[in-house]
């Protein structure tokens, strides 16, 4: 069979004419031409359409049939590398969407509440618009950074999920490459090994909390209760006075110049809270404004005050933020990550926030907080089914 030339192509009559190595032109009696290939995928003669004659020279025809013919010859998909290359890949949020869909119905409801809601907060704020075959191994890094070292349990747990959507997005055809593994290694430290991490396991908490609880009212006693029922820093704690307080509104204003982002910050009093605080009134001096927990001489308690109470179990004083965090990850998978992250006082993004409204998110935030505080003191800590739209 002898090559086809431009000129050929350009004088062909209507039939089939081939060029070699399965690519043919075919030419309909109205005039019209357009290239096949054809190719044994998987042990079948398949025809694959190239495109018109009129879009396509024939050396791109060749550079195509090349292509495919190697997909196919390698195992692949020719006919779905072909598809894709006529599309635009998607963006990562579109690809994590669409992993979502297709794998929710093999997931817990736990897993798949909160696959979308780790990445709105983690990811989609920098990553969500670059396109999926674009995102690097750096990307990935960057992303999981910040985490990797102060909460591994939840940057493991985000890893994985990027992971599943860039292994989505290469079997979708969308990325020559799947989710990075030996140079996330080399680009992120050493994680430390989970029994020497200074939080205490969310088991562990209640009957801890138990043991506080029924021992007599010490300033500092009850200062590590508090922290542990807001989620607080110590610092926040040990500062705390009593005009920051709003009993009525169940609520804990904390003024900037607490906050370790510089910025004032609310959190909801649970039950729990509120009865801790009652019993904090009768440690308070007299009607004025003055610290929740004082030492002695009415000055702030110090750092080792809390942290001397937990020392002798191998765990620290803000070990129990991580503690939270990790429960609500895991006991609460309806609320978003970002409302835990929030009661947390890390800044989120404006516009997470707008998504739900300022009021809703702050009833989130509530529902969440008192879920901790029902579950330190021995209750089941559950919270009420949120309509999918809501968990995010």
């Amino acid at each position: 069979m002898s090559k086809l030339s431009a000129l050929k192509v350009k004088h062909a009559k209507p039939g089939r004419h081939g060029d070699g190595a399965g690519l043919y032109l075919l030419v309909a009696p109205t005039g019209g031409k357009s290239w096949v290939l054809r190719v044994m995928v998987n042990g079948k003669r398949r025809d694959i359409g190239l495109g018109s004659a009129s879009d396509l020279t024939l050396e791109e025809a060749r550079d195509r049939a090349r292509e495919l013919r190697k997909v196919a010859r390698t195992g692949g998909n020719p006919v779905a590398v072909r598809d894709h290359r006529e599309v635009a890949p998607p963006t990562f949020k579109e690809a994590a969407i669409a992993c979502h869909a297709a794998k929710e119905r093999g997931w817990s409801e736990r897993n798949a509440a909160s696959f979308l809601s780790s990445l709105e907060l983690h990811v989609f704020p920098s990553l969500g618009a670059v396109r999926v075959d674009s995102l690097s191994d750096r990307d990935v890094a960057a992303i999981l950074s910040p985490l990797w070292v102060d909460k591994p349990a939840i940057a493991k747990k985000l890893r994985a999920r990027v992971g599943l959507v860039l292994n989505y997005a290469k079997a979708s055809g969308w990325r020559t490459e799947g989710a990075p593994r030996e140079a996330l290694s080399t680009l992120l430290p050493k994680q430390p090994d989970e029994g020497n991490l200074a939080s205490m396991p969310y088991g562990a908490v209640p009957a801890f909390v138990a043991d506080l609880w029924d021992k007599t009212d010490a300033a500092a006693r009850l200062a590590l209760l508090l922290q542990i029922l807001t989620a607080a820093r110590h610092g926040e704690v040990r500062s705390a006075m009593w005009s920051h307080f709003d009993l009525a509104a169940k609520e804990w204003h904390r003024p900037a110049a607490l906050m370790k982002s510089g910025e004032a910050h609310t959190v909801t009093l649970s039950p729990q809270a509120l009865d801790l605080l009652e019993r904090a009134k009768a440690l308070r001096g007299d009607d004025k404004d003055c610290l929740v927990f004082a030492n002695r001489k009415g000055e702030q308690l110090s750092d080792n005050a809390l942290s001397k109470i937990v020392r002798p179990y191998g765990f620290t004083a803000h070990g129990f933020r991580s503690t939270f965090r990790t429960w609500a990850a895991e006991r609460m998978p309806n609320i978003p990550d970002a409302v835990a992250e929030a009661a947390l006082a890390h800044k989120i993004p404006d516009k997470v926030v707008r998504a739900y409204n300022r009021a809703k998110f702050m009833e989130l935030r509530r529902t969440l907080l008192d879920g901790w505080g029902a579950y330190v003191r021995g209750g089941s800590g559950k919270v009420v089914q949120f309509p999918s739209g809501v968990a995010g």
